[in-house]
């Protein structure tokens, strides 16, 4: 059987924290070549001056979510992949950098606070799918953007090689 089962799981030490500290964009059709093996990508290559845009995000506000989709009926599973980020502090040029990222398909490495990488949106690509801008109330409420990027993939995320990022991002 080709589905054969190849490992199982143990608890480990409790040492994993949540969070998502950055993100890195780029169009979709700008990634040229993803090498993967064992869900690890080890190698990217990029349109000729095409690199990851990196945005930084504030403490504890940012994550992103894998569903399993399966149904035994149909015999299908498919992966939604959700990344939720918020940015503070409204401004036009940000303003237009997300009228950039919605006119657009995407992809996306995550940074997580674990200092892991992940892929979204490898096979089909990231769209814009929410979004909201607002001023807050109170002097302490946030003044910012919250949006979600959504996928829908054949395969889960893969995790990204460190040793790649770099050579990947925009300074």
């Amino acid at each position: 059987m080709s589905c054969s089962l190849t490992q199982g799981y143990t608890l480990g030490c409790r040492d994993s924290v949540g969070g998502v500290p950055e993100v890195r964009f780029i169009e979709f059709n700008n990634v040229t070549a993803i090498t993967a093996a064992a869900g690890v990508v080890s190698a990217m290559t990029t349109a000729a001056t095409t690199k990851f845009w990196k945005y930084q995000l504030p403490k504890q506000t940012s994550q992103f979510t894998e569903t399993t989709n399966a149904s035994e009926d149909a015999g299908t599973i498919f992966y939604q992949q959700d990344l939720q980020i918020v940015l503070n502090k409204m401004s036009a040029s940000l303003r237009n950098e997300f009228l950039l990222l919605g006119q657009n398909r995407l992809m996306a490495i995550v940074t997580d606070r674990n200092g892991v990488y992940w892929l979204l949106g490898s096979e089909g690509g990231m769209y814009l799918t929410a979004g909201s801008a607002g001023t807050g109330t109170a002097m302490g409420d946030r003044n910012g953007y919250d949006v979600t990027f959504t996928a829908m993939e054949t395969i889960p995320m893969l995790s990204v090689d460190a040793g790649i990022i770099a050579a990947l991002t925009n300074a």
